[in-house]
Formats: C-alpha cells, structure tokens, sequence
C-alpha cells in the first residue's frame, strides 16, 4: 500500500455511520472515495456525500455513495480533500485543479476538514513550490493582475496543457498563477487576496483544516490545529 493509499484509507476509517462527507478532487480524493465506497458495500456503512467536482461526482456515482447536491446540503460532518503545500501552522495552498470556490465552501462549512498529504507536501512557507492560483471574472483579470504587481506579484492567465487557450474554471472564471516574494506572509496575502474586488477565489486556505493526515515510512501522523 502506497503513501497516498493509507491516508485515504485512515480518512475512511474516522468516518461513522450516517455521517454526511463532501468529498475533494485529485488523486488522493479519488482513493478515499473509493475507501469510503468499499465500507458502504462491505460494512453497510451509512453516509451521504457530496462533491467537490464534477470529477469526484462522477467517481462517486460509479463507486456506488449515495450523493446529495451541494445545494441541497445544510451541513457536513467531515470535507476530505488533498492540498498542494502544507505549513506547518496548517495553512494550505489548493487550486491546481479548477474548483476553489465548492472547495472552500466545503471546507468552511463542515465540522471537520481532513487533509491527505504525503511529506513531499510538507513547506516552510505557502508558494514555496507552486504558483498561488487565483481565481477571477474574466473581465477583471487585468486590474486584478495589476493590483497584484503592486505588492511585488508576478505571473499570467493558466493556459490549457497543449498551450491552445485559457483554463475556465467550472464557475466560468479565469485563474491567474501568481508568485510572491519569500518575505510576504501567507496571513497578509490572504487578507489581501480576500479584499480584491474581482477575485472569486483563491488558493490559500487559512485556519480551516482541522486535521492533516501525513504518511510516511508506512504510517500515519495526525497533525491537529491548535
């Protein structure tokens, strides 16, 4: 079993009967979905679950869960997702993928966000190793890129993988990639990229995990929020 395959499977295990879970997206989710799904068939366990994306509805409905829409949901017992950074006052830099804005929704809403992360995820400080994605209305890249350059920020539009165009988000928006100097504080950032009229969503998850699971060398660490 694989790093990413025990911490999927630990999620799984916290989850009890009647819980209703959101699930992320990416392949870390992917392999706790199909955890999850094989304590429903085999353990009769109870849960609902909702999704992040249309990835993880799709990998849901063919595992079996019972989904519920997001707009329909009045709360979560538990949002399992994976990140692509991790600090370690447990800041989180998601959005690789193109759905922040469910993401964060889910996150803020449930009781408990459980984060799968292998070490290599593991960083000092939050851009360390990827771009921040930030989510935009597409009429308002340009001012918003500007506003950024204004405190040091540099970067552009994410274009497809073959080059050919722009990512659209599910929402319809754009994702500007941006680096930032080492010194800018991922607290400020936050603050920063949350008072910027014509960002929808980004990508620095502040104060929201509630615990991150971490494996190595076979096991499983839990990391909790103070």
């Amino acid at each position: 079993m694989n790093e990413k395959e025990l911490v999927a499977r630990h999620a799984a295990n916290l989850v009890q009967d009647g819980m209703s879970v959101g699930l992320g997206t990416g392949s870390t989710a992917n392999l706790f979905i199909e955890a999850l799904a094989s304590r429903h068939k085999e353990e009769g366990l109870r849960v609902t679950v909702a999704a992040s994306s249309i990835v993880s509805t799709i990998k849901a409905q063919e595992q079996g869960l019972p989904l519920v829409a997001l707009e329909h949901l009045t709360q979560l017992d538990y949002y399992v997702d994976g990140a692509d950074e991790v600090t370690p006052d447990l800041t989180l830099l998601k959005g690789r993928g193109y759905d922040l804005v469910k993401e964060k929704l889910m996150a803020t809403a449930s009781d408990k966000f459980i984060v799968l992360v292998d070490p290599t995820k593991l960083v000092d400080r939050i851009g360390a190793r990827f771009p921040i994605p930030v989510e935009v209305m597409p009429f308002a890249w340009g001012l918003v890129k500007r506003r950024l350059e204004s405190i040091g920020g540099s970067g552009g539009l994410r274009q497809t993988a073959n080059k050919d165009g722009l990512v659209m988000t599910s929402h319809g928006s754009l994702v500007l990639d941006m680096t930032f100097d080492s010194a800018f504080e991922a607290a400020a950032l936050n603050v920063f990229l949350n008072e910027t009229p014509g960002v929808v969503e980004h990508g620095i998850f502040r104060n929201l995990a509630t615990v991150v699971l971490v494996a190595a060398d076979g096991k499983v660490q839990e990391v909790w929020a103070e």
